[in-house]
């Protein structure tokens, strides 16, 4: 009975008892004192002991980070001597920043909470813990001070403690964790400027937020970061660290670097690499930087080829203004230029509707449908045969009678022009233009209406600068009948789009439907051709297009060595696969991406002008040269995918990676031989021949 009792009382002990070591102090120092406490949770399975390592620092001593800053030591313990543990692991509340005499450290001050994890090797065994804490202490002097460490226990016999639990919750509480919230988008490294920029994203707005960057790469032990420059939108953020190290420049360069991100009641850590990607999305201030990009990339869609057939009916309607009142000309181009504010705003809201609904999105994504490329086809040939001279839109007597009471009957006309070179500006893309879209693409539903509102204002500057200034008007030749060969002659280029569109849809239906249609068409104009021009414009017309053909295969054969497309033997076009990039980047070769789309005809522009010119041509047909293509002229979400990893919404995109560039060297979207030859030459490690002189 009495061993029995006495057993009981024992057990009663043990569970009542706090695993701690007490407080403890070093004489040399009192202003700090620590304690190590274990709050009694364990997991068997995974064979951890909950602990923690309490510091209380009197007035303004400081401790600090695992990664301290420009000054100071982490804290640290040497438990080697331990018996019955095989790690011991800490979990670092965030920081604070402090600033004395232009030195700045992270760290905490009066009192913090350390939560460890104590990792055993036999949980059923005695574990001895025998360590050495060391400890610099701060204020205006700094202090290195050690403290013993010592308690033993068995793990399957520990029982709660209560005030360690509260204590350990605490301290958790103040440890940055995974946020399904915010994401670490990019991670960017110019070793030219020794600066790490990072892109972070927020479901929720950015309040007051910091950023912390340390490694645990041993080779990074002595590199500091700055307080990072942050510019920040609603959702978005950059963080710009300047770097240093007492040992030169450091390259983190494929480095793996823990980003700490702290907000009102928000501590976030992630792992990201740093790349030599650049950042291209833009945030904060330089929104007002990307709305003029738009608006000069708006300017320079009107020389685009692809809508030089709508400029050619503008230039009509602004000859034919002879005569006319200003009220009536500004009226007419101001009807024109918001046709394209208003087609600009039905793009906007269609890839708002994109993005909400959480499908792709991309310039020009319009041309992946056969039903929009058919419409075109019917729209573009329709202009052709109404600047031909072959039909007229004949209305009621009542609707013109209506048109009549509310201004010029052509306003509308002039509206539908501005909608209609919208839509054919979409498949070109043009400087300034990408980087603006895709900032766009990437913005919430307000600045993205404000940028395609820029877009807009940039393509009708021309149509808004004769409505300012009808006087303009009148500089142009006067009107005669030398305006019907040029009506003529851009009926005839609208005819030629017509028939390009028409070449778009054989990725859709079978090439025999698409001649078939096309031979149909002709016969049809050729008819129409004759009962309005009579038989004589049908047998010269058809006499300008065999001419025409054999003029082009002649010309094609006395320049076949420059502009012929080569064989697919010549040039082995691999489908685009990310994974091999990497593989084939490993074993020394250079890859070149090209990402395409049978509709975009800034593509076809930098294929035949630069792709399939020397010297780029024998270069890529290098053996240590692989090519890669990704097709977007269909959906293909692999290929939407690659493009929004480097921040693109559109085609064309071209990137070169090797072995001295790995995450890889993004070209202009209108390439040129230098830029190409000089970015594989960077790719390889290789110095180009300007370089060198």
């Amino acid at each position: 009975m009495f061993a029995a009792l006495l057993f009981s009382l024992f057990a009663f002990n043990a569970q009542a008892k706090d695993y701690t070591t007490g407080w403890l102090t070093n004489p040399m120092h009192p202003p700090v004192q620590v304690r190590f406490m274990l709050t009694g949770q364990t997991d068997e399975a995974a064979k951890t002991v909950e602990g923690l390592l309490e510091v209380d620092l009197e007035g303004d001593w400081k401790t600090y980070w695992r990664s301290p800053g420009e000054g100071g030591v982490a804290p640290k313990i040497d438990w080697e001597m331990s018996n019955n543990i095989s790690d011991l692991e800490w979990h670092w509340p965030m920081p604070k920043r402090y600033e004395f005499l232009g030195v700045e450290t992270l760290g905490y001050k009066h009192k913090v909470v350390f939560p460890m994890t104590v990792k055993v090797n036999d949980f059923n065994k005695p574990v001895f813990l025998s360590g050495k804490l060391t400890m610099s202490s701060c204020t205006t002097i700094c202090v290195l001070t050690d403290y013993e460490v010592v308690m033993d226990f068995i793990p399957n016999q520990l029982t709660p403690s209560t005030d360690a639990m509260h204590l350990y919750n605490q301290g958790m509480s103040n440890v940055p964790t995974d946020n399904a919230n915010v994401s670490i988008d990019q991670t960017s490294w110019n070793n030219d400027k020794q600066e790490l920029s990072v892109l972070i994203s927020n479901t929720q707005a950015w309040s007051k937020p910091d950023i912390f960057v340390d490694s645990n790469d041993e080779a990074l032990e002595n590199v500091s970061f700055s307080t990072p420059s942050i510019t920040k939108d609603n959702q978005q953020l950059v963080a710009t660290f300047k770097v240093s190290s007492w040992f030169g420049k450091p390259d983190l360069t494929n480095k793996t670097l823990n980003v700490t991100v702290t907000d009102t009641d928000l501590a976030v850590e992630e792992q990201a690499i740093a790349t030599t990607l650049p950042i291209t999305t833009q945030i904060g201030s330089s929104i007002w930087q990307t709305i003029a990009f738009a608006l000069i990339g708006g300017l320079i869609l009107n020389i685009m080829p692809c809508v030089l057939p709508v400029l050619g009916m503008k230039l009509s309607s602004i000859i034919a203004t002879e005569g006319m009142e200003r009220r009536q000309i500004r009226t007419q181009f101001i009807a024109s230029a918001a046709g394209i504010l208003v087609s600009f705003w039905l793009l906007a809201g269609f890839l708002t509707a994109l993005k909400v609904s959480g499908q792709a999105l991309g310039w020009g994504i319009q041309f992946q449908s056969p039903y929009f490329i058919g419409a075109m086809i019917v729209i573009t040939g329709a202009f052709a045969a109404n600047m031909l001279g072959l039909f007229e839109i004949r209305l009621s007597s009542s609707t013109n009678t209506w048109l009549a009471t509310r201004g010029d009957n052509s306003h509308l006309g002039h509206f539908i022009q501005g909608m209609f070179a919208t839509l054919l500006a979409t498949p070109c893309s043009a400087p300034f233009l990408g980087t603006a879209v895709a900032y766009a693409l990437g913005a919430d539903i307000v600045t993205l209406f404000a940028i395609f509102t820029a877009l807009a204002i940039g393509m009708a500057a021309p149509w808004l600068l004769i409505a300012l200034f009808p006087q303009l008007a009148s500089k142009l030749p006067k009107p005669g009948n030398w305006m019907n060969g040029v009506k003529t002659l851009f009926g005839l280029m609208m005819l030629a789009t017509s028939l390009w569109l028409l070449s778009l849809m054989t990725s859709f239906v079978s090439t025999g439907t698409v001649v078939g249609f096309a031979v149909t068409s002709l016969i049809l104009l050729l008819w129409r051709l004759g009962q309005v021009k009579g038989r004589k414009s049908v047998v010269i017309t058809l006499a300008v297009i065999l001419l025409g053909g054999a003029s082009s295969l002649f010309i094609g054969s006395l320049t076949a060595d420059k502009w012929s497309t080569p064989l697919p033997a010549d040039h082995a076009w691999q489908p685009l696969k990310s994974e091999a990039i990497s593989q084939e980047v490993a074993q020394g070769k250079t890859v070149f991406v090209d990402v395409t789309a049978d509709w975009c005809i800034t593509c076809k522009a930098n294929k035949i002008g630069v792709l399939l010119q020397n010297p780029v041509y024998d270069k890529l047909d290098q053996d240590n040269i692989v090519l890669m293509r990704g097709d977007w002229t269909t959906p293909s979400d692999y290929v939407t995918g690659f493009l929004q990893s480097y921040g693109r919404f559109g085609v064309p995109f071209n990137i070169v990676y090797g072995p001295n560039a790995p995450e890889g060297i993004a070209l202009p979207v209108i390439l040129t031989k230098d830029d190409v030859m000089a970015a594989i030459a960077e790719a390889e490690g290789k110095s180009t021949s300007s370089d060198k002189g």
